[in-house]
């Protein structure tokens, strides 16, 4: 599903226009980026969270010409996926075939 897709959804879902749909999809993600870019963790029961992990500097390797860089240290989002969502998406496993 892409975001498009997701706005189509939610318009159906809750009766609205796509605009509208839009605008409250739009609001979400702007609400968890900013969220996220301040350092702080989202939790949405049942689904997941969000947390930012700190990756430290280190040295590596330009695949290009082999060059020793120093790789500056950065801030990534992380989803650690919620206990009812795994269990939801691993239910529609058949175990036992291979």
């Amino acid at each position: 599903m892409n975001k498009s897709e997701l706005i189509e959804a939610v318009a159906q879902e809750m009766s609205m226009t796509p605009r509208e749909a839009s605008d409250v999809v739009g609001t979400i993600l702007d609400s968890m980026c900013d969220t996220l870019a301040k350092g702080n963790t989202i939790e949405i029961r049942g689904f997941g969270s969000f947390v930012i992990k700190d990756y430290g500097s280190y040295l590596g390797r330009n695949p290009k010409t082999g060059e020793k860089i120093k790789v500056p240290p950065k801030r990534l989002p992380f989803f650690k996926v919620g206990k009812e969502l795994r269990e939801r998406v691993n239910s529609k496993l058949k175990y036992g075939s291979a």
